[in-house]
């Protein structure tokens, strides 16, 4: 396993400072945003992909210091009724999958989306349960209209180009858990993978060590982020929870720095279970925590983490 960072931690920094400080702080791999919910703060690809010696630049910025891209980060909301919101994320995506062949990446991090509940939509509609009956309906019409048409295209287009996309459930998005990500994927096609990111799976009250084991090889890429449930919380008003990040004192959950949500025999476990299905890719850190700068965030879980990746190959099993 290699431990690597998601760059938006960097987001005060160059390109160029960003790999050294992912390089200096003993990360192997870092994953860039392209645009998205995410950003464009370090790559732009279709700036890149217009000027060769940007582009150049680029490359040998992360190329000089031996570090890896594990993936381009391309979060967004492709399927948003408002066309003026999605025609830009598709645009980043498309403009994403053309970057990664050019410059050899195979995975690409994404959400798959959410649409609105019907064509005179404004906003999207995150439908969570069947009744009243419209809901069911309006779920119905979003799969079958908006998200698997896009995403049979998107297939086509990312299978040409050598790249799998690596989805993060992430609840608001219709892909928000393992039964509907691998809905997806078996309508849709294996281009359909997963970025496993334990954070929002915890106060889903879905246990990752048992979804790990449920999506085995369809994970490509993998997050290190936490999250605290707050029980006290959670006990009288449930764990849906539309208050802002930073009300932390009256949130039922809060994202956590590795090690500050679950303990280390937790992510022994993690990276355990990980290895047990095949995958020994990188583990990259995605720092969101509110108590603890981007920085500090950082080094706490990269200090945390070392000590609970799996390295070396395991060999033979002399014992038995």
């Amino acid at each position: 396993m290699k431990l690597g960072v998601m760059a938006n931690c960097f987001s005060d920094k160059s390109w160029e400072d960003a790999v050294k400080a992912a390089k200096a702080a003993g990360c192997s791999a870092i994953e860039p945003g392209t645009g998205g919910f995410v950003g464009k703060t370090h790559c732009d690809p279709e700036a890149l992909l217009k000027d060769g010696s940007a582009l150049k630049k680029f490359v040998d910025g992360y190329k000089s210091q031996d570090i890896e891209i594990s993936a381009l980060s391309v979060h967004g909301n492709p399927l948003h009724p408002d066309t003026k919101f999605s025609d830009e994320h598709k645009n980043d995506l498309i403009n994403t999958v053309k970057l990664a062949e050019k410059i050899g990446v195979k995975v690409i991090n994404v959400f798959a989306g959410c649409p609105g509940a019907g064509e005179d939509a404004k906003y999207p509609n995150w439908i969570t349960c069947p009744w009243p009956p419209y809901f069911d309906d309006c779920v119905n019409w979003q799969w079958e209209k908006k998200v698997i048409p896009f995403w049979e295209e998107m297939v086509k287009i990312g299978k040409d180009s050598g790249v799998k996309f690596g989805f993060e459930m992430h609840p608001g998005d219709v892909v928000y858990n393992p039964e509907a990500l691998l809905k997806l994927r078996d309508a849709v096609g294996e281009e359909i993978s997963c970025n496993f990111d334990p954070s929002h799976l915890f106060w889903q009250g879905i246990d990752p060590l048992v979804a790990i084991k449920l999506m085995g090889n369809i994970i490509i890429h993998v997050h290190a982020k936490d999250s605290r449930v707050d029980k006290g919380v959670v006990e009288w008003r449930g764990v849906n929870d539309w208050k802002h990040y930073g009300d932390i004192a009256h949130r039922a959950w809060t994202f956590r720095t590795c090690g500050y949500g679950h303990d280390k025999l937790w992510w022994n476990s993690f990276v355990s279970n990980l290895r047990l299905v095949g995958y020994d890719g990188v583990i990259s850190i995605e720092h969101e925590d509110p108590l603890m700068s981007a920085n500090e965030g950082f080094n706490k879980a990269v200090q945390f983490l070392k000590d609970v990746l799996l390295y070396e190959g395991v060999g033979e099993m002399w014992w038995a």
